[in-house]
């Protein structure tokens, strides 16, 4: 018989559970499709838990997107310490190819994707979305030293990764997917 006395998880760790449950669900639904119950149901929480720990569906939503930005930094980073060399190419490759790595993780990407679709309609969720880009951007010159041109090439790279993934065009073989996925590494 365990004689520990049982140990009641902090508001701060339901939270977190909840973002990790909510990341799937808003990934697979959007932020118009999701409901917070179904975000509660899958946390083995009550959605008024949910209300405490966030006070609605956009802050909850905003969370999780400003979660996926701590992820992406997380990534660049490593990749950006894998490297000897500080040319700024060389550490730009390292870290795109760190994101490629991340973004293999379908719900992420998903995440990114439904949050720079519902930032059109929704300004907090494009506040968030524009914070994280900020962030990231600001990131990313400064650790690779990159020229303007050199980063903004490194995030449309980005992009067209996630186009490349999200239409799973490497199964397809064909002039367009070809064009597209020339020299863009993903996994």
């Amino acid at each position: 018989m365990n004689t520990e006395p049982r140990r009641l998880s902090t508001a701060e760790e339901r939270r977190e559970t909840v973002l990790r449950t909510a990341i799937g669900a808003f990934a697979a639904r959007g932020y118009f499709g999701t409901t917070t119950g179904e975000v509660a149901k899958a946390a083995g929480i009550s959605q008024a838990y949910v209300y405490r720990l966030f006070p609605n569906k956009e802050a909850l939503f905003t969370a999780v997107v400003e979660h996926c930005f701590t992820r992406v930094r997380a990534a660049l980073e490593q990749g950006a310490a894998e490297v000897a060399s500080s040319e700024a190419q060389v550490v730009l490759d390292s870290m795109g190819d760190a994101y490629a790595r991340l973004i293999s993780d379908n719900d992420l990407l998903l995440v990114q994707l439904h949050a720079q679709a519902a930032a059109v309609s929704e300004p907090a969720i494009r506040e968030a979305v524009r914070a994280g880009y900020a962030r990231t951007v600001e990131y990313v010159r400064g650790a690779s030293g990159g020229s303007e041109e050199q980063v903004q090439k490194f995030f449309a790279a980005g992009m067209l990764c996630h186009l490349i993934v999200s239409l799973d065009a490497s199964s397809i073989d064909a002039p367009w997917t070809r064009t597209l996925a020339t020299g863009i590494v993903h996994y």
